[in-house]
């Protein structure tokens, strides 16, 4: 399991070397096989009632923090979207994109990005899962901005990061509090720890932070505005990213903590508001778009606020519901942005105003389209997957824990109205992407070229999809028990009913709903030129947008006015502010804590040398404020580090002493080899208060440097590691001199990094010399 969610990454690798024969074969056929194996590999457990299965690798044992992976039917589901949508978008965007964009880059990302969200779905460890999480964020980021020439691809990549990270700064939070208080990283371990974290005192703050990194993910209400902006991604991104990965991460991490927190009343209050208002919103808003990525970015975010209501819900059909169409909107919902993007690509044009009477010219890709969001509406008919699904939802809202008091009572009263008004306007946008494009008047003079059919290779992986919406339509029980209701039980944490699905259950309450949707929504769409000025007056001019676009701003200018008020370009200045600063936090901190100890039990004698020589380190030190000279100053410095040679050689440490003389000798050398060519040293004439503030930071940061050295040494809070050393130098280190064997055996990778830090300021000293010396030339 290690290896399918290591196999993208890996790949990513080599995705740069194969690039360079670009000419020869599109890479995307390579990256197209990678998800296709996992798929296969995965696919083999529908049907087979396994026990989850838990795989773990050690990595951070002393920090409880292993690479465990659990794989159980809500995992299986969400590997087997993320793996077998991946191979169909890879294979899409082989005709999609040209050999002439920068395939190499395209699919590094899309394979980060592919392993990344198989991380999430997989993972057990909450700290591997948030490390994952934010891997998300930052392949997405690259992904929506890969046309980094275009402002608005910069400015939404930048908009998804800042959001989508903010929330994953929340959830790590929760994360920290619940294995403080569960001490388990382990998912399965906290849900297992139920009462505890429930009647936690910091359960509200819990639940808060997780369920925000959950909804700024899944494009929540009001954390919704970074998604349409996300819609500059290539359309191959849109597909993957709207249908089985980013967005349905923060869905994934609701169902997954749901055994967890579904037993709180809060959790039935947040999650199933946010999720109900979101669907409305979503709804409304997507048929104000002229953009046909955009309808569908927002008909996402309502079809998101549904899926995330039902799972706010809890009760068993409602949690059912909610898994079956997390399946069926990953189908309908990946074709019809394939559909968008081969509109846009033969036609030149995603602006619906130009488009209609398209099926004429595009009658394979209007026909997907026409199954694709019909199903997407909840049209009801036998075939069409999304009506199923949809009569649950209404079902789950009529069907709630009975409660007639407080909040959870008038949401339980209000929610099957709301459900009813969101899917009115989910059937309106629906026709409206359908109709506008494909039926009506052609208008080939406002068309950048004129459209012809699709080429048979973007036309199959969309093919492929409707014919699962219409398989699952036709055959709706055919993973019902073996795979959706697998995924279901592990998101309840208990084994649920069998719920076989039908497209005719009488008429009762869920169908007179449906009915309704489809009788109402026909209404406003043949009469939308007549109401459609109402989004004038709502939102008119409001828009989140706006209050995100204020807020960046101000932070920029504030940050902006702060940092001008301290980089004014003087290195006095910043070295004053640095001693500052860890004078005044490192004395508080050693004060609150006691920190600061004497122990004058174990000293050393001292002798009349010991004094000599400190004094003379003493003059030296005060020699280098008063001279006027670098290399005066440089050489009389040198004194202090050879003077304290001088004490390791008093106090019967020869080794210490020739280390301490070869560093001191070294650096002096460097030293005045570099301070030999600046020009001579100029006292600047400083204000009494800066000189003032000058003594007071230089006396008080040396005597805080000393009362630390003095405190250490007084302080033995734990066991004193030097006779482990002493023992162990000639048997493990193969050494008799212990301070060489520490710096090479037992810390050898702390002195590798010294070494490559030395090596690369060796190499950049090496360039500006040679830098230098070509300008002289010039000259």
């Amino acid at each position: 399991m290690l290896l399918v969610v290591l196999l993208p990454f890996i790949f990513a690798i080599a995705i740069p070397f194969l690039s360079k024969w670009k000419d020869k074969f599109h890479p995307g056929i390579f990256v197209t096989v990678i998800p296709a194996i996992i798929f296969i590999y995965f696919v083999r457990f529908i049907g087979t009632g396994f026990e989850p299965l838990t795989r773990e690798y050690s990595w951070i044992p002393s920090l409880d923090i292993n690479v465990v992976f659990y794989l159980d039917g809500l995992s299986l589901l969400f590997v087997l979207l993320i793996s077998g949508i991946g191979a169909l978008v890879a294979f899409y965007s082989i005709y999609y994109l040209h050999k002439s964009e920068q395939l190499g880059h395209f699919y590094v990302y899309f394979l980060i990005f592919m392993g990344s969200m198989l991380g999430v779905v997989l993972s057990d460890n909450v700290f591997v899962l948030y490390s994952f999480w934010e891997f998300t964020s930052l392949s997405s980021f690259l992904l929506i901005g890969f046309w980094n020439f275009k402002q608005e691809s910069r400015y939404g990549a930048l908009k998804s990061m800042l959001i989508t990270v903010f929330g994953g700064l929340s959830l790590l939070g929760g994360l920290i509090f619940m294995s403080v208080l569960t001490k388990t990283t382990s998912i399965q371990g906290m849900i297992d720890q139920q009462e505890l974290i429930l009647n936690s005192e910091f359960f509200p703050l819990i639940l808060g932070l997780i369920l925000l990194g959950a909804f700024t993910k899944s494009a929540q209400f009001p954390f919704h505005i970074w998604l349409p902006d996300a819609m500059e991604a290539p359309t191959p991104v849109s597909a993957y990213l709207h249908s089985a990965t980013m967005v349905k991460a923060g869905i994934y991490l609701v169902a997954r903590y749901s055994p967890l927190l579904s037993a709180s009343e809060w959790f039935f209050i947040i999650v199933s508001t946010v999720g109900i208002v979101t669907l409305c919103w979503g709804s409304y808003m997507a048929v104000r778009q002229t953009d046909l990525k955009a309808i569908l970015a927002f008909s996402t975010i309502s079809q998101l606020g549904m899926i995330m209501a039902m799972l706010g819900f809890g009760t068993e059909i409602a949690v059912f519901a909610a898994v079956f169409h997390i399946l069926n909107h990953a189908t309908f919902k990946g074709s019809l942005f394939m559909v968008a993007g081969i509109v846009d690509h033969e036609a030149g044009t995603r602006d619906i105003r130009k488009l209609g009477g398209l099926m004429t010219f595009l009658p394979i890709t209007a026909t997907l389209a026409l199954l694709a969001s019909f199903s997407m509406a909840g049209v009801p008919l036998p075939f069409l997957n999304g009506f199923y699904s949809k009569e649950l939802f209404f079902d789950a809202s009529l069907h709630l824990e009975a409660s007639s008091a407080g909040i959870t009572g008038v949401l339980q009263a209000a929610l099957p109205y709301l459900a009813v008004f969101g899917s009115i306007f989910t059937f309106v946008y629906s026709m409206y992407f359908f109709f506008s494009t494909f039926r009506g008047k052609s208008n080939l003079d406002q068309l950048p070229k004129k459209p012809h059919e699709a080429p048979w290779g973007m036309l199959v992986s969309p093919f492929i999809l409707v014919a699962a919406v219409i398989v699952i339509g036709l055959f709706p029980n055919l993973f019902n028990q073996s795979f959706i209701e697998h995924a279901a039980s592990s998101v309840r944490g208990m084994e649920i009913h069998e719920h076989p699905i039908k497209f005719w259950h009488g008429i009762k309450a869920p169908l007179i709903m449906s009915l309704a949707v489809v009788f109402l929504g026909t209404a406003l769409v043949l009469s939308r030129k007549v109401w459609q000025p109402v989004y004038n007056f709502l939102p008119g001019r409001m828009s989140f947008n706006k209050a995100y676009d204020g807020m960046v701003d101000r932070l920029e200018s504030y940050s902006s006015i702060v940092t001008k008020g301290y980089m004014n370009g003087s290195l006095s200045r910043y070295v004053r502010l640095v001693l500052a600063a860890i004078l005044v936090v490192t004395f508080a901190f050693m004060a609150i804590t006691g920190g600061f100890t004497v122990d004058t039990s174990n000293l050393a004698e001292i002798t009349l040398p010991e004094i000599f020589v400190a004094v003379l380190m003493i003059c030296a030190a005060v020699g280098t404020i008063i001279t006027n000279n670098r290399i005066a100053a440089i050489l009389i410095l040198g004194v202090v580090g050879y003077g304290l040679s001088m004490l390791f050689v008093l106090y019967r440490a020869p080794d210490l002493a020739l280390t301490q003389l070869i560093i001191e000798t070294v650096t002096v050398a460097l030293f005045l080899l570099a301070f030999y060519h600046l020009p001579k040293m100029r006292k600047k004439k400083e204000s009494a208060s800066t000189r003032t503030l000058n003594l007071i930071i230089s006396i008080g940061f040396g005597a805080l440097m000393t009362m630390v050295a003095i405190s250490a040494h007084s302080s033995k809070y734990f066991e004193s590691i030097a006779s482990y050393f002493l023992e162990k130098s000639h048997t493990l280190g193969g050494g008799d001199n212990v301070v060489n064997v520490i710096l090479v055996d037992f810390r050898g990778l702390d002195t590798l990094f010294e070494i490559v830090v030395l090596g690369i300021a060796a190499m950049a000293i090496y360039g500006l010399v040679r830098l230098r010396g070509k300008e002289e030339e010039e000259e």
